[in-house]
This record gives C-alpha cells, sequence and structure tokens, in this order.
C-alpha cells in the first residue's frame, strides 16, 4: 500500500503541484470559465460536439481576430481543452500566470504558454462548479485525442502511453447518476482514474478512499479534489482491494477497466485479467469489504459465452450473503466491441497495426467461445440475508437520470416483498406510484382494448402489460384500502368467486410491487 496523499511528492514530475490550486480556482472562476460559462460560450450545438470529442465547433467559437483580446473563458478554453498555444499576455490576463508556470499547470513555449494538463469544467449535482483534471488531449478525445495531442508537439504529460489518465467521459457520469445518496460514513473509489467519483463522493461522505493501480491517476485525482475545493481524499495505490485490506465501507464505487481485449495495453481500461476476471473478481471480493446495509456499484462488461446463459454466468458473480441489481444495457458481437475499443485507442491511425490487433482481439474471443460482450450496472447490497434477492435483466431502454434513489426504493422493495408473504400481502395498502399512466392497445374504433399498458415515466421508466383485475386493481389502489378488500370489490363486479381471485392475484401484486408500479402505503 502506497499512501499517495501523505505527502507533497507526486508519482511524476510533469504533473503540477496542486500547493496553489485554491488561486488558480478563484481564477477560473473569476474569468467564467465552468460548465455553465462553456455553455454560453460555445452555444448547445459546439458544447454538445464537445461532449462527443469533436472540437472544429469550439475551434470556430473561440477564434479571434489578430491584435484583440478574446474573452476570458475563451482563452482558457482553447488553453486547456483544445491544446492550443496561447499568448502570454492573454493567459496572464485570466491566470496567475507566474504560479501556474511555478507549479506546472502551464509551459512556455516563446512568447505564448501550453496546458500542462488538461482541465475540463464540470457541474457537480448540487451546480458546483468542479474541473476534472487529466492527461492533454483526454477531456475531449480520449485516448485518441491523447495520441492527437502527442502528434502535435503538445508534449508533456500528453506523451500517448500505457499510464494514461482519461477525463470526463458517459461511463463515468453514468456511475455518478447511479450512485445512491449517502449521508455521511467511509465511500471507496475503486480505480478512481482522474478522479471524478472521489469528488463526486467527497458531497456526502465523511471519508473518502481513493485507490489506483496507476499513481498517475491517484496524482490526477489529487489535482482533480484540490482545484475543485473538494475535500482531500485518502489516495492509495494498489490493485482493487489489495489497498484497503480488512476495511469496510459504507458504499463502494467502481468504474474499473472492464474491457475484455487480448492484453494490458492502457491501464485504464484493460486490466490484465482474462476474460472478464477482473469484474468477477471485483464483484466477489466486495462483500468482505461492506458494512452492513452497505452497497458497492460499479459497471462492468461480460462475455456472451457459446452455450451459457449470460444471466446465470453473471448472477454467479455475486458473493453470498448480499442482494444483487445487474442491468445489461448494450450488447455488442465480438466485431463490433473489437472496433470501438480499437478506435477509441486511436489505433485506427495506423492501418496495418490496427489489423493487427483488430485480428488478435478476434483469435482471443474464438478461443474463450465468446459471441458477444455485455455492458452494464452492478449494484450489490450487503443485507447477510438467508435468501438474496437476486435481479438480473437485460434493459437496453431509455431510462432517467440520477437513478440513486431509485436503486435504494429497489432494494427497500426487495426487502419488502421477502419479509411479507402472501397473507400479509392482500393485508397490506398500497399507493400507485404518481408518474404510472395507462396505455390501451387496439385497433381503432374498438370498444375494448386488445391490452392495457401501465408506464412508469420516471426513473427505469418501465412497462408492463396488464390484465382487467391487474390495471383495476392498480387504479384503486390509493392508500386507503388493504389488497385483499380490493381484490374483493373487484371480483363482484366481475362476477368472480373472491377466494379464487384472492389465489391467483398475489403474484401479480408481487410483480408490480418489485417494477415500483405499487408500493406500500
Amino acid at each position: 500500500m502506497v499512501p499517495v496523499s501523505a505527502t507533497d511528492d507526486l508519482p511524476r514530475t510533469d504533473l503540477p503541484r496542486p500547493g496553489r490550486a485554491a488561486d488558480l480556482r478563484a481564477a477560473l472562476l473569476a474569468a467564467g470559465f465552468t460548465a455553465d460559462g462553456l455553455l454560453d460560450l460555445l452555444g448547445a450545438p459546439a458544447y454538445a460536439a464537445l461532449a462527443r470529442s469533436e472540437t472544429v465547433p469550439a475551434e470556430r467559437a473561440t477564434r479571434w481576430p489578430p491584435g484583440g483580446t478574446p474573452p476570458a473563458p475563451a482563452t482558457l478554453t482553447r488553453l486547456f481543452l483544445l491544446q492550443h498555444a496561447v499568448p502570454r499576455t492573454h493567459a496572464a490576463a485570466v491566470l496567475p500566470l507566474d504560479a501556474c508556470l511555478a507549479d506546472g499547470w502551464v509551459r512556455e513555449d516563446g512568447e505564448a504558454v501550453r496546458a500542462v494538463v488538461d482541465v475540463r469544467p464540470y457541474s457537480g449535482p448540487a451546480g458546483q462548479d468542479w474541473w476534472i483534471v487529466s492527461d492533454l488531449g483526454c477531456a475531449v478525445g480520449g485516448a485518441a485525442g491523447a495520441r492527437r495531442a502527442a502528434a502535435h508537439g503538445a508534449g508533456g504529460s500528453g506523451a500517448y502511453g500505457a499510464d494514461l489518465v482519461l477525463g470526463v467521459g458517459g461511463a463515468s457520469t453514468t456511475l455518478a447518476g447511479l450512485t445512491v445518496p449517502l449521508d455521511g460514513g467511509r465511500v471507496l473509489d475503486v480505480g478512481t482514474g482522474s478522479g471524478i467519483q472521489a469528488l463526486h463522493a467527497g458531497a456526502r461522505a465523511d471519508a473518502v478512499t481513493a485507490t489506483d493501480v496507476n499513481p498517475r491517476a491517484l496524482a490526477c485525482a489529487r489535482l482533480t479534489l484540490a482545484l475543485s475545493g473538494a475535500p482531500a481524499a485518502d489516495l492509495r495505490a494498489g490493485s482493487l482491494f489489495e489497498p484497503v485490506a480488512g476495511e469496510r465501507f459504507d458504499l463502494i464505487v467502481s468504474n474499473p477497466p472492464f474491457v475484455i481485449s487480448p492484453g494490458a495495453r492502457l491501464t485504464y481500461r484493460d486490466g490484465g485479467m482474462a476474460g472478464d476476471e477482473l469484474c468477477r473478481t471485483l464483484v466477489r471480493g466486495a462483500a468482505d469489504h461492506l458494512t452492513e446495509g452497505g452497497y458497492c456499484q460499479l459497471l462492468a462488461n461480460w462475455q456472451h459465452v457459446e452455450d451459457e446463459d449470460w444471466r446465470e454466468r453473471v448472477a454467479a458473480w455475486v458473493p453470498p450473503g448480499c442482494d444483487a441489481w445487474i442491468v445489461q444495457r448494450e450488447v455488442q458481437d465480438v466485431t463490433q466491441y473489437a472496433e470501438l475499443w480499437l478506435r477509441d485507442a486511436g489505433d485506427h491511425a495506423d492501418p496495418a497495426a490496427y489489423a493487427a490487433r483488430y485480428d488478435d482481439w478476434l483469435d482471443a474471443f474464438a478461443a474463450a467461445r465468446t459471441r458477444a460482450v455485455g455492458f452494464g450496472w452492478i449494484t450489490l447490497r450487503r443485507t447477510d440475508a438467508a435468501d438474496p434477492a437476486v435481479t438480473v435483466e437485460d434493459w437496453p431502454h431509455a431510462v432517467e437520470q440520477p437513478l440513486g434513489e431509485a436503486v435504494v426504493e429497489h432494494f427497500a422493495r426487495q426487502d419488502f416483498l421477502r419479509r411479507t408473504d402472501d397473507a400479509a400481502l392482500l393485508a397490506t395498502t398500497f399507493r400507485l406510484a404518481d408518474d404510472v399512466v395507462q396505455e390501451q392497445v387496439g385497433r381503432p374504433g374498438e370498444e375494448d382494448p386488445e391490452h392495457v399498458v401501465l408506464r412508469r415515466q420516471r426513473g427505469m421508466r418501465r412497462a408492463t402489460r396488464a390484465d382487467t383485475v391487474a390495471a383495476g386493481f392498480a387504479g384503486a389502489c390509493d392508500g386507503t384500502l388493504p389488497a385483499g378488500v380490493i381484490l374483493d370489490a373487484i371480483a363482484q363486479v366481475l362476477g368472480e368467486d373472491p377466494g379464487v381471485l384472492r389465489e391467483r392475484t398475489p403474484g401479480v401484486i408481487r410483480l408490480l410491487v418489485e417494477q415500483g408500479f405499487l408500493a406500500p402505503a
């Protein structure tokens, strides 16, 4: 275990020193170099393009006539995000330039200065102005952006290497939106990278520990936290749970190097284990580091292996004593998957190397009998229950982020269903969720619909087909009558035997509760 936060010595001398980060933060705020300021400067289309790693619209929006003085946000955007050499006079007008040069945030380039790291404005969940520090090119271009930065002579930490540290990406924001809200407690961020999850955790936890096998990533995470004015984290170097042996946490989050690849070329994406073994190891080991009731949330890839059910395969990862919710969001065949990650690394820039690596990837998949790769979310909650509730589902449909509250509600519903037998279920009073709408599906002009669909408009935005009894029951759940009384009334209207209806309906009620359409009142 190497505690990086215990000293001001950084693993690499080409990264800035954080001692005067507060002065730089004040300058960035004064200049309007924030997420909102960037949106105002670029406009919505160029801002969205930048998030897709397309820089041309931002280049156009930040050009300034020779001899003129550009707005402060334009200067900082060109310096920190677009990797341009900025005239020293322009930089000095918006930054404490001498301190930035001395601390290594920028370097001299003739009569201009260049950034040493990417600094990307980022908005926190409560509107906080934060900044994410990563390697040059990585804020908007990922590994391919770093390759471009190096090719254009950006130098410094932008050099393309295995210890590359990425900035904000879609996976990072997805995990942040999924994370359960926490009031205090201890949080562990496994594989912190540039520190995005540790930054989010620091806004709600009593203490944050962040680990990474890449010491350079820990140095970037410390810069992210310092520049954003967030509480310092306990930063430790090491793989997976090795740096926290014997410790327990109320929440574990991880956006791990989950890519299933034939070699460990890039630390940020390749875990160095065969297939999806790294994700399995992370899931299996989480229970030993969770407090009772604690959560572990991570993003993962898993193999779809010939003659195996992927649901059973991934469910087998869940450790004893933990409830789990596993959601597959996307599936790619092996060719799509290899192409995605080869482009992500910028390998398509060299056709010969691209073809060779593509071939290696397909060889590895064939040897493992892998026909496709799934991507999704895994949430564990330690309950020590004798009959853990493990839900595995394929859900490629649109959802509404943030989902942290929805995750908590999902596990609360599992607790209710586990402790409630059918007799108690019929004695329970339920309330229909406020966001449920009913859709009737059938041919135009027909008196009766072919079927009724109940649809939630928030969270996971689930939909379920309902028969006459289920639709009538859900519509009558206003928190005033027990379920059994409502079923008796429906039986009377339909001319059915109330006892038969009470016997066959609990399964339907459980499904509606499990999916969040109904909640105990």
